[in-house]
């Protein structure tokens, strides 16, 4: 599969004149030119090496000469393997290769243990989307991950007495991944999880809640909110839950802590401060 210059402008952050005088300086890329309209054409390694030399330059603060250099002195396929699998990822979503993007997946998945699979693969790739991709692309490329989450999650066993958490996106937030990785992290710790997903409106909570009797409710807000909504969806959200504990994480939360604090949740950044909470509040229980 091959891609015009405008796309690949689009996708890398670099644009198409920029490309033009880097072909011209330093003979990099070198494009294929279309039979007939005779416009330039890259393949999927072009496309990568173009963004592993736009990385080197932003991220790594290298000159032109200097990303070109390095890229061409290491090829792909000497990369360390996890560098590799991710560049591979990469290259394959944008020409939107679905099949390579499961082998890339799979190849990981077999490499890795559990928690670098999740922690130092899956969710680095769905963090860098937004900035990385176009719609189409992010929409493809966040379902693989979500996917592979949620096999990730389901294939873990639950400690039958384990303590129980109901994990859930509030309403009008679909961003679940990072509810995924936190099922996956409580399940290592001997947790019994139930998923929602994402945009669980307050009536749902509520009703499982009732049914389950949570030990601790974690609530994900991705999505960005003004501060009146999240006043609100959150004030919705610990009535439906009450009494139960409610912890909050995600950026869509961290800008409103105040808030937050003050309606009586608590804020966690990861699986552990999630666990610590909840084990506070059940010593604050247990005190006669």
């Amino acid at each position: 599969m091959t891609l015009r210059i405008r796309t690949i402008a689009r996708l890398t952050g670099i644009r198409e004149a920029t490309l033009r005088a880097w072909e011209r300086r330093y003979g990099f890329p070198r494009p294929h030119r279309s039979e007939g309209n005779n416009y330039r054409v890259y393949s999927r390694d072009e496309v990568e090496a173009i963004r592993r030399v736009a990385r080197l330059i932003q991220q790594d603060g290298l000159s032109v000469s200097e990303a070109i250099a390095q890229v061409r002195a290491t090829p792909m396929q000497e990369l360390p393997q996890p560098e590799r699998l991710n560049e591979r990822f990469w290259s394959a979503v944008m020409v939107l290769d679905g099949e390579e993007v499961s082998r890339v997946l799979d190849e990981a998945q077999a490499a890795m243990d559990v928690e670098s699979y999740c922690d130092r693969f899956l969710m680095p790739l769905l963090r860098e989307m937004g900035v990385r991709l176009d719609i189409a692309r992010e929409h493809m490329a966040s379902a693989f991950i979500r996917h592979r989450l949620r096999q990730v999650l389901d294939a873990m066993e639950s400690e039958p007495d384990g303590p129980r958490g109901l994990l859930a996106c509030p309403a009008k937030d679909h961003h679940e991944g990072g509810l995924l990785a936190l099922g996956v992290h409580l399940k290592r710790k001997g947790w019994r999880v139930t998923l929602l997903g994402a945009d669980t409106p307050a009536d749902a909570l509520r009703g499982a809640c009732n049914q389950m009797k949570p030990d601790v409710v974690a609530l994900s807000f991705v999505r960005r909110r003004e501060p009146g909504e999240f006043l609100e969806v959150l004030g919705d959200a610990l009535r439906a839950c009450a009494p139960f504990p409610v912890v909050v994480g995600g950026p869509g939360a961290r800008e409103h802590l105040k808030t937050l604090f003050t309606l009586g949740a608590q804020y966690a950044e990861s699986a552990d401060e999630l666990v610590a909470i909840w084990n506070q509040v059940r010593n604050a229980q247990n005190r006669p």
